[in-house]
């Protein structure tokens, strides 16, 4: 395994939370904790991203995402990484990919909360990604029923599971997905920079 990365090994699965975590909130961790209980992972790893590249603001630097990001997300089997920095990708098919070479027989699965299910036609290779991996979708507040209208979700309406068969996600042959109802957290990043509660520059404000 290559040094500073994390430890996974062969039949394990491990759900990959990807995004820019500026900041980091609460909102993250119920969906991490959700995810683990309800798909079946061994593992999650947050996948804190050097910036995306759907958004024109780029975000805080690595470095203060990752320490706040880090000091939220305190349970035994999730890892905090800044892999793609490593990797050298900026774009999720491309992550995936290094880490299906790099992990041989791991089991991966894609986190995403149901708000980026709506717009993930937008994302490189998007497709790409569905055929690579199972995807499980977390609900947000208002955007359930958003997320099952999307392009995605309409276009792999067939590849679809129940909730039931959600437990087994990552043994799962892609491409496969699906959208959990959980109990609904409606705290976002930008709603916590708005507040001021993350300063410009990526300096969270005393105290």
């Amino acid at each position: 395994m290559r040094q500073g990365f994390p430890i996974a090994t062969r039949g394990m699965t491990v759900g990959l939370l990807g995004g820019s975590f500026d900041p980091a909130h609460e909102g993250h961790v119920h969906i991490t904790r959700e995810a683990l209980r309800r798909f079946g992972l061994d593992r999650v790893w947050w996948l804190v991203t050097p910036g995306n590249p759907l958004k024109a603001r780029q975000p805080a630097p690595m470095a203060e995402r990752l320490a706040r990001a880090r000091a939220l997300m305190r349970h035994p089997r999730v890892v905090v990484t800044d892999l793609e920095a490593h990797l050298g990708t900026r774009y999720t098919a491309a992550t995936i990919r290094r880490l299906q070479a790099i992990y041989p027989g791991v089991n991966f699965v894609w986190l995403m909360g149901a708000d980026n299910l709506v717009q993930f036609h937008r994302w490189d290779r998007w497709e790409q990604i569905m055929q690579a991996v199972p995807v499980g979708v977390l609900a947000r507040p208002g955007w359930g029923v958003r997320g099952r209208m999307g392009r995605a979700a309409r276009v792999y309406a067939r590849e679809r599971v129940t909730e039931g068969a959600a437990g087994d996600l990552g043994l799962l042959r892609p491409p496969v997905w699906v959208l959990a109802d959980v109990p609904l957290n409606d705290m976002s990043s930008s709603a916590i920079r708005a507040r001021g509660e993350w300063g410009r520059g990526g300096n969270a404000p005393p105290g």
